[in-house]
């Protein structure tokens, strides 16, 4: 991957193609609802070993039924491949 700072066209294309996925100032982030805490952090740790394996590491906001990620490249100072890449990861888990 190049981590290349993606256009505003480019960041559009891939979150449409991204289930609930919203571009907020240089990052991009989703919620994801859970039926309590521990389903929450079984996903938070999944997205963890997912992080872990990717070398990129989201912020990540967990509670009794949710779970929020927020991902961008911070030396790069916004949204790359890298982040889209991530993301469609944790999609799929």
């Amino acid at each position: 991957m190049q981590r290349k700072i993606l256009s505003e066209a480019e960041l559009r294309g891939s979150l449409a193609a991204m289930e609930n996925w919203n571009a907020v100032d240089s990052c991009i982030q989703r919620r994801f609802e859970f039926r309590d805490f521990a389903a929450a952090l079984d996903f938070v740790n999944k997205v963890g070993s997912l992080a872990e394996e990717a070398d990129h590491h989201p912020d990540i906001t967990f509670g009794w039924g949710y779970a929020e990620i927020v991902l961008t490249t911070h030396d790069r100072g916004g949204v790359t491949d890298v982040d889209i890449a991530l993301a469609a990861r944790i999609n799929a888990i």
